[in-house]
């Protein structure tokens, strides 16, 4: 059986290439039962919150009986957290570092801003920036109230190709590894996010292998998204951020279900029941 929902998902009214409907129409076709919009609410690429959620709230009744839908929404811990008001759930990122600077500055836009933040705003210390970086993240469920953390080590997206980082240096696993047992202590479960791979942008999932490792160690959870842009990457990385987590001691993903009283609620499926 394959894993059969999503809850990161862009579309259009983000920065998607697709339309909701284009992509709840794939979420039928590949299997899905429930699929989870996720529309970015950040200081650069912000919904009309209002139309979005009409727009959730039309498919969500057409597709009744078919195929469950939530309107989420992924919160920049540097965004007011009232713009997400509405959304069935949050999922708490962190894009943006908090510098003095006339445009938002983010970890993932482009190399040329990653290289501008660390040799203008941190003199060249990219292990400096890395611990900006996770003093926000650690503090992503505070100020979101997310229900699960986004691509957790965001940081190293271009890290592949620029080489900033050692991945295994103290200096950058210490602030790390302290954010994540933070939030693991708030009781938030993180997602394996199979954007960066299923496009093609870096070896890794994130977490990485390591803090995968040391997220199953310390008692967190998990839930599987594809962070898919695109229709035909609704379920892109699904297998492999499987067979990853299983690697790492995981038994368990969590998947988004309505519960009795209508809200989203977490269920357990077992792992080694998803092909």
């Amino acid at each position: 059986m394959k894993l059969r929902g999503n809850y990161h998902t862009h579309t259009t009214m983000c920065d998607g290439t697709n339309t909701p409907r284009e992509m709840a129409q794939r979420a039928l076709e590949i299997g899905f039962t429930h699929l989870g919009f996720s529309g970015h609410m950040d200081p650069d690429i912000h919904m009309d919150m209002a139309a979005y959620l009409e727009e959730i709230g039309k498919l969500r009744e057409e597709y009744r009986g078919r195929l469950e839908i939530f309107a989420g929404a992924e919160l920049d811990c540097l965004y007011p957290k009232e713009r997400a008001a509405g959304a069935e759930y949050v999922i708490g990122s962190t894009h943006f570092l908090d510098v003095d600077s006339p445009e938002p500055m983010s970890v993932d836009n482009t190399e040329e801003m990653m290289l501008r933040l660390g040799r203008e705003y941190f003199g060249g210390d990219f292990y400096a920036l890395a611990k900006a970086y996770y003093r926000l993240e650690a503090g992503v469920k505070d100020r979101t109230d997310c229900t699960f953390i986004g691509h957790f080590d965001l940081v190293t997206r271009f890290n592949d190709s620029l080489h900033f980082l050692d991945e295994a240096d103290p200096r950058y696993t210490g602030p790390a590894l302290e954010a994540m047992e933070y939030l693991v202590s708030r009781g938030v479960p993180f997602e394996i996010n199979c954007g960066a791979v299923n496009r093609g942008r870096k070896k890794e999932l994130y977490p990485n292998t390591f803090l995968l490792q040391s997220l199953q160690k310390m008692g967190g959870q998990i839930l599987i998204s594809s962070d898919a842009h695109s229709r035909d990457l609704l379920d892109g990385g699904f297998a492999v951020a499987r067979e990853r987590a299983m690697a790492c001691g995981f038994t368990h993903t969590l998947m988004l279900v309505r519960g009795a009283d209508g809200r989203p609620a977490f269920a357990e499926h077992a792992l080694d029941t998803f092909s």
